[in-house]
């Protein structure tokens, strides 16, 4: 099974949710952004590289939610609880728009399927964050 990271970005009691461009079938749907991991490469350090791709921005990994989400036949999902380090995270060409949600806002977007299961350890992150 080929890995894919998401980053669940924490800032102030509020997630970062970034809407998909592409491929059509995700276009306009919500994500924690993410993507593969290389070869050779650690899934703290595909987070922390992907959302730098992403999203121009630096975060550092907190901690991984439990359990993982398959995404079709040969990939699955693992996320992880980031928090912004350094920059501000800006739509690139794989979003076009990023919003900050707070935990009684995640029902608010059309989530993606594999992201869906780990809205609510998500949102018990937001709410025991003290925001």
């Amino acid at each position: 099974m080929i890995v894919v990271v998401g980053a669940a970005l924490v800032r102030d009691g509020r997630l970062l949710a970034a809407r998909r461009t592409t491929p059509p079938e995700a276009a306009g749907r919500w994500e924690l952004p993410g993507g593969k991991v290389d070869p050779g490469e650690t899934e703290d350090a595909a987070v922390v590289r992907e959302v730098a791709e992403e999203l121009g921005c630096r975060a550092a990994v907190e901690g991984w939610l439990d359990g993982a989400q398959p995404i079709g036949e040969t990939h699955v999902l693992r996320v992880a609880v980031c928090r912004l380090v350094r920059g501000e995270p800006a739509a690139g060409t794989d979003h076009d728009a990023l919003r900050w949600l707070g935990p009684g806002e995640l029902d608010e977007v059309d989530w993606l399927e594999p992201d869906r299961p780990f809205l609510p350890a998500v949102r018990e992150v937001l709410l025991g964050s003290g925001a």
